[in-house]
């Protein structure tokens, strides 16, 4: 006995089914014996079945011989270790491709040549499209699994032959004849069972839909469930697959974040579990608890609540979702990992299972020979060995599915009565007054007022019932909440405005009602930042970020937040649009989580500065590279185009409102590059400061640049220099001073810092300069005088401005004798300098540097909660002094 004809053998050991098939086909070992040492490929099929000529006639018998070669090599290859899970199930959904496209082959042919094809007004071909649903679709068929399919066809038309049929009525014929020559039984068995079961309506829908009849029934019919069914949906044959998917994703996918989904699954899963229970089939290792299914809804229900803004999760196998949540951080790996590891061993458990007697079962065996061949075929020496396996690894899966689906809100005590009855409509206005009251608002008039306003107004009436439903349930506990912090008033009026905004999105409700910890976060950031409150509001699709822990304790990692930005505004293509809101989209969630982290006290003014600049950087260069790929005309392959951050970006001092202060700059010989520099420009400013759907970026401020606006947009390096050199006022070159290099061309970016830093060290008059920049901060202290009560910690002496102008002072005065007074460090550390080179007495500048330091974090707190730079008490008068001290030393000494 050879090596093949031993693994034959104890193939069959494991499988009545296989030894009946040895029997009644004596060609079969003969056959599969030679190809046991690799996996099949589709050639092999398809040269099986050319051995030949298929016609209407012998389609049949042929196919169910294929799929006896098929089967029994497959099971021989995986009873004796040889053939990995996704080489099994690679295989089985190879058979059924090749059986649907070679049966619609043969079949079409038949059909066509009593009746014509069907056409559409315009001559096209309509071809029929078979949808492979479930394990099909998604590439993971199991041994003895049916098969899922839909029929449609694009659009109406007739056939063109003498005996003419409507579109309809031909693929009808022809979907009745592939079901057959696939699923019926015949003497040589079957191909796969077919079921139709999941096409829109069911039975009692029509056996085929064009492409018009499917989307009015997903837009007036489709169901929560249908949505989880055709996330693996995959087009087998025909054409037009681009125009098919246009259809379903929309469906499918929603555009926004589905927290909704989760409901339905849940429901969904628990009537799966009662259905299990009832028939008691605990020991289905699918459907039963800890099985298969739960591992696929875990992948799926991430698939429907983000597949809609996130492409890369919509791919079909099981186990590429589970990698790809792992990536994203939407499981941890150790997670996927267990349940990638319980997946293998329950798909393999499956399939010996099934290759008993080809039956479509997921059942454990109940008598305890046939108990025994499956454990040992899984490798284990009892019953009960295997027992232990199994149970562990559904332990492992029961509980992940249960922190996935258990409901979050489940176990919260729910608010108190009184706090529901304020938002009822049932309730006087005084008893609403009066619960308010009690539980520590103060303007309770108003408040009520407000909540009358919300609760019987449009936004509210228009919303569904379901949405209603969510909203009557979050309202009282935003009152509970708001209640306990200690700006009740405030924080609730805040949470009405958010609620307002996002009530006829029923996904966001659904998140904060069904996550109680996400609501406990929003209410707690309204409360901390009215700016926080408002950055929300406008941009809901930050909820999500409250979901996990990490996104707000985590350091930022702006190198992946690079990479992963890059690789899908890549992966749009030539979508600008979409590519303009992922962007804002990606730099809002960056700057929501710095957010959280300020607002916890992890972050201090510079580093919460340090990482918005960087933030800016990343979008300048990636908008730079998408823009400059869009350019149709270009005279070079790769630019040599530089963005230069001037002010708050340049001095790495941005706040979360910050507007961007730009210069561009090329050094690029050739005599087209300005025309096409300029475009890029142009571009560069309109995909930065435009308002899409998703909001804005920045605010783009491009005056600094030679000549400012009367200016060229973009200018050459030469020509920058010599403008800097000839013409430029003294105000420019302190504005040099907190300028760098931030996306582009490296070359170019090397080539501005040391014409900078050449700038910046040049020998100045020293009586002249003081005047000058003195002049100027007199000019500005009378532009921006201050009317009102207080100290405007910005403009007024003593404020933020006085400390910029003096160091801007000394860089341009002594960098020709201490160049690295050039060196763009931020104010503090140039303070610190000018102190260590002799500049400035060290007591002087250190308390100037400590006071820059308190101003900035005076007025970020002002900012936070939208209050203009203004301090109404002393609180600075320390700081203002010494300022103060600063600025006598250096301007005013003899």
């Amino acid at each position: 006995m050879n090596q093949s004809d031993r693994y034959i053998a104890s193939a069959a050991e494991h499988s009545r089914f296989l030894q009946a098939q040895l029997l009644a086909r004596p060609w079969l070992a003969p056959r599969i014996g030679p190809v046991l040492d690799r996996p099949l490929d589709r050639n092999d099929l398809l040269a099986f079945l050319a051995e030949e000529p298929l016609t209407d006639t012998n389609l049949g018998p042929r196919l169910r011989r294929l799929r006896a070669y098929v089967y029994a090599q497959v099971m021989v290859r995986d009873l004796n270790g040889l053939a990995p899970l996704p080489e099994v199930t690679e295989a089985m959904t190879m058979l059924a491709e090749v059986a649907i496209d070679t049966a619609q082959r043969v079949l079409t042919a038949q059909l066509a040549a009593r009746h014509g094809l069907p056409r559409d007004a315009t001559g096209a071909e309509q071809l029929l499209i078979v949808i492979g649903m479930g394990k099909l679709g998604g590439g993971e068929l199991n041994v003895s699994s049916d098969i899922d399919l839909i029929f449609v066809y694009p659009g109406e038309g007739e056939t063109d032959g003498t005996r003419s049929l409507s579109a309809f009525e031909f693929h009808t014929r022809l979907g009745r004849a592939i079901i057959a020559a696939i699923s019926e039984m015949t003497g040589e068995g079957f191909v796969f069972r077919v079921d139709m079961r999941l096409r829109p309506n069911g039975d009692s829908g029509p056996l085929v839909d064009s492409f018009d009849m499917l989307e009015n029934y997903f837009v007036s019919q489709g169901r929560e469930w249908e949505r989880y069914a055709w996330i693996k949906a995959r087009a087998l044959t025909g054409n037009r697959h681009d125009e098919l998917d246009a259809i379903a994703r929309p469906f499918v996918f929603r555009k926004y974040l589905d927290f909704g989904a989760i409901n339905a699954m849940r429901a969904l899963h628990a009537q799966i579990r009662r259905e299990v229970a009832r028939r008691e089939m605990a020991d289905n290792i699918k459907l039963g608890p800890g099985g298969i299914r739960e591992i696929e809804f875990i992948a799926q229900v991430f698939q429907l609540i983000r597949g809609g803004r996130d492409a890369g999760l919509r791919v079909r196998p099981t186990l590429q979702v589970l990698d790809a949540l792992a990536v994203r951080g939407l499981l941890p790996d150790s997670t996927v990992a267990e349940l990638n590891a319980a997946y293998d061993f329950l798909r393999r458990l499956e399939h010996r299972i099934q290759y008993l007697d080809d039956a479509q079962t997921h059942m454990l065996p109940s008598f305890p020979q046939d108990s025994l061949r499956v454990a040992m075929s899984m490798g284990f020496p009892s019953v009960d060995a295997l027992m232990v396996a199994l149970d562990a690894h559904r332990v492992i899966v029961s509980r992940h599915f249960d922190g996935v689906f258990s409901d979050p809100a489940a176990g919260e005590i729910s608010p108190d009565a009184t706090l529901a009855g304020a938002w009822s409509s049932d309730s006087e206005v005084d008893s609403v007054c009066t619960a308010l009251e009690n539980f520590g608002y103060h303007d309770k008039k108003n408040l009520c007022d407000r909540l009358r306003t919300f609760r019987d107004g449009p936004r509210y009436r228009a919303m569904s019932e379901e949405g209603r439903a969510r909203l009557d349930t979050v309202v009282p506990r935003v009152l509970a909440l708001a209640a306990a912090r200690a700006n009740p008033d405030q924080t609730l009026i805040r949470m009405i405005e958010l609620l307002e905004a996002i009530c006829r999105r029923a996904a966001y409700l659904a998140l904060l009602q069904q996550y109680p910890l996400a609501l406990e976060r929003v209410v707690e950031l309204t409360s901390s930042s009215s700016w926080a409150a408002n950055y929300l509001t406008r941009h809901p699709l930050l909820l999500d970020e409250l979901l996990d822990n990490r996104n707000l304790s985590e350091g930022t990692d702006n190198a992946r937040c690079a990479a992963e930005l890059s690789f899908a505004l890549d992966a749009l293509g030539d979508d600008t649009e979409r590519q303009m809101d992922l962007m804002r989209e990606a730099h809002h969630a960056q700057v929501f989580r710095l957010l959280n982290r300020d607002l916890a006290g992890d972050l201090t003014v510079e580093a919460l500065s340090d990482k918005l600049s960087e933030l800016a950087d990343i979008v300048l260069g990636e908008t730079l590279k998408q823009c400059w790929k869009k350019l149709v005309k270009r005279h070079a392959d790769t630019h040599r185009f530089a963005i230069i951050g001037y002010g708050k970006l340049g001095g790495k001092e941005l706040g979360y409102a910050s507007d961007l202060d730009i210069v561009f700059l090329h050094d690029d010989p050739d005599p087209e590059a300005q025309p096409v520099y300029a475009r890029l420009a142009q571009r560069i400013n309109t995909w930065i400061s435009s308002r899409t759907s998703a909001g804005l970026l920045f605010e783009v401020d491009l005056r600094l640049r030679p000549n400012g606006d009367s200016g060229l947009l973009v200018s050459s390096v030469e020509a920058f220099e010599k403008y800097q050199r000839e013409s430029a006022w003294v105000w420019e070159h302190q504005a040099l001073t907190r300028a760098r290099f931030c996306a582009g061309n490296g070359e170019v970016g090397a080539h501005f810092e040391r014409l900078r830093h050449d700038l910046l060290c040049q020998p100045r008059d020293l009586a002249k300069l003081r005047s000058e920049v003195v002049a100027m901060r007199k000019k500005m202290m009378d532009a921006h005088a201050n009317k009102g009560e207080g100290f405007q910690l910005k403009h007024d002496a003593g404020g933020l401005v006085h400390v910029e102008f003096i160091v801007q002072y000394l860089v341009l005065a002594y960098a020709h004798q201490w160049p690295e007074l050039a060196a763009d460090i931020g104010n503090i550390a140039l303070l610190k300098l000018a102190a260590n080179v002799g500049l400035l007495p060290a007591d002087i500048a250190h308390a100037a540097a400590d006071a820059y330091r308190q101003l900035r974090h005076a007025q970020h707190l002002l900012r936070l909660n939208e209050h203009d730079s203004r301090m109404d008490d002393d609180s600075l008068a320390g700081a203002r002094e010494a300022v103060a001290r600063l600025w006598q030393c250096v301007f005013e000494r003899v």
